[in-house]
Order: C-alpha cells, then sequence, then structure tokens
C-alpha cells in the first residue's frame, strides 16, 4: 500500500520533519530536520549532511530510522496530528551548496497517521484510531 491523498497533502504542508538514527552503540539520536518528499521516499541533507551524526549512524551500519512529521491543528482545544514512519535508509550522493553530499533516502516500511484532518481535540471524545499502513516497495 502507499501513502493515502491526505497523509501525502498533510506532509507537502510541512516544512519540519523530526528523523531518528542509532548509533554503532546503540544510542539513539533524533533531530529536526528540513525534508523533500516524493509521493514515497522522503529526502534529508542539511547544512553539511557528510558531518551530521545521522549520517554517521548510518555508515556505522544502521539502516533502520523513525520519522515524523507533527503540528498542533489547534492549541485550544488540544488538537495534535502527525504521521509516524518506521523504515530504512540509504545515503545517496546529490550536489550541495558546499560541493557532493550524501543526503539519507528514507525508504517507508510502516507509517501511522493520526487527525490530520485536525477535527478532533483531547477533552472531547475518545482519540481515533491511528490509520497504519504497510508499505511494499516501488
Amino acid at each position: 500500500m502507499a501513502f493515502t491523498e491526505e497523509e501525502i497533502e498533510y506532509v507537502r504542508s510541512q516544512p519540519l520533519a523530526r528523523v531518528a538514527t542509532v548509533a554503532a552503540d546503540g544510542q539513539p539520536d533524533v533531530v529536526p530536520v528540513g525534508f523533500e518528499f516524493d509521493g514515497f521516499h522522503f529526502y534529508i541533507g542539511g547544512f553539511d549532511p557528510n558531518r551530521a551524526r545521522r549520517t554517521k549512524n548510518i555508515e556505522a551500519g544502521n539502516a533502520k530510522v523513525a520519522l515524523v512529521i507533527d503540528d498542533l491543528a489547534s492549541v485550544r482545544p488540544w488538537s495534535p496530528r502527525y504521521l509516524r514512519v518506521y523504515g530504512t535508509v540509504e545515503l545517496q550522493e546529490r550536489p550541495g551548496r558546499q560541493g557532493p553530499a550524501r543526503i539519507m533516502k528514507i525508504t517507508p516500511k510502516i507509517s501511522w497517521s493520526l487527525n490530520l484532518s485536525g477535527t478532533w481535540s483531547a477533552g472531547g471524545s475518545r482519540p481515533p484510531t491511528p490509520h497504519r499502513t504497510v508499505h511494499t516497495s516501488l
């Protein structure tokens, strides 16, 4: 399966994500990042991706990543929404501002989304069940 139209629209409306990688010693690392999205894969570069801890974590052999894109549709009432992705990552070389850089290409394996329409709010009814998708490779 693939992302729903609602999920794609939400992702394209957001400028920031949080990506988590794991170092060789097992230490998780999460960092806010800008990203590009082609409808299936997520691409993450940065100011100096060749020196980024996330790149070093991938080079150390751990290709599993987690990505979260979230925001608040409203603060009052409290109405969080998100897309969460578990996937694998590979480094791809691309031209950058400081010369060639290796960026992350994330391939989703499983994703969950919640309240992307922003219509649910805390304090009222029970929260909706997250929409879960098992992704198949292109």
